[in-house]
C-alpha cells in the first residue's frame, strides 16, 4: 500500500571549521667564553641556513645581548634544529647552549 506522505530531511551544510595554527618555537643561542665566533656564523650558516651576513648579525647580538635568535620553527623542526647544532658544537668541542622557547 503506497503513501503519499513525503519524508523531509534536513542536511545542515554549514560547518565551523577552525584550523589552528601549529604552535612555533624560538631557537635561541646563549653567549659563552668558549665558543668562537667563527663557529657560531658557520653553525647559523650550514644549520639555520642563515647568509653570512645575517648570521653575523646575530652573531653580534648574542655577543652583545647574552642570547640570539636563529629561527622560528615549528616544535618539531626546532627540536631538530637544537639537536643538530648541539652536536655540531659537541663535534667541535665547543659547550655551546642552544634551546628551543616558546614563541
Amino acid at each position: 500500500m503506497a503513501t503519499d506522505i513525503e519524508e523531509v530531511v534536513i542536511v545542515d551544510n554549514t560547518t565551523d571549521k577552525r584550523i589552528k595554527e601549529p604552535s612555533r618555537y624560538k631557537v635561541v643561542i646563549l653567549n659563552d667564553d668558549y665558543t668562537t665566533v667563527e663557529f657560531v656564523i658557520l653553525l647559523l650558516v650550514r644549520i639555520f641556513r642563515h647568509t653570512t651576513d645575517s648570521a653575523i648579525r646575530i652573531t653580534q647580538q648574542i655577543h652583545d645581548e647574552g642570547s640570539g635568535v636563529a629561527g622560528i620553527y615549528t616544535h618539531e623542526i626546532a627540536e631538530q634544529k637544537v639537536i643538530d647544532a648541539t652536536e655540531l658544537s659537541r663535534a667541535n668541542n665547543f659547550p655551546l647552549l642552544i634551546k628551543a622557547v616558546p614563541e
